[in-house]
């Protein structure tokens, strides 16, 4: 029967090859990164006129005693300095 709801369905087997459908840890809020990872802030861009990505911002530990207890400003401008950043593109999970 596999087959057959493969043959029916074809996003199914999508699905079940890439599990995008699962975000892991469970239950987890990945709009407060701070529960999970030091020194990070939850930051959204707009890229074009409706579409909007979401980033997690995350100074290094060097600066981790400096970002303690600061605002969503404060990480705003750490962006904006002479630091070089790194970004990590996670892939198709739909998760951060």
């Amino acid at each position: 029967s596999v087959p057959f709801l493969i043959r029916l369905f074809p996003s199914l087997l999508t699905k079940f090859v890439y599990l995008n459908f699962l975000a892991f840890p469970f239950f987890v809020d990945f709009w407060r990164p701070e529960l999970l990872v030091n020194n990070t802030i939850n930051l959204h861009l707009s890229t074009e006129p409706g579409v909007t990505v979401g980033i997690w911002h995350t100074v290094p530990g060097s600066r981790g005693a400096e970002a303690q207890g600061k605002d969503q400003r404060w990480y705003e401008e750490a962006l904006a300095d002479a630091h070089p950043v790194i970004i990590y593109l996670h892939g198709n999970g739909g998760t951060r």
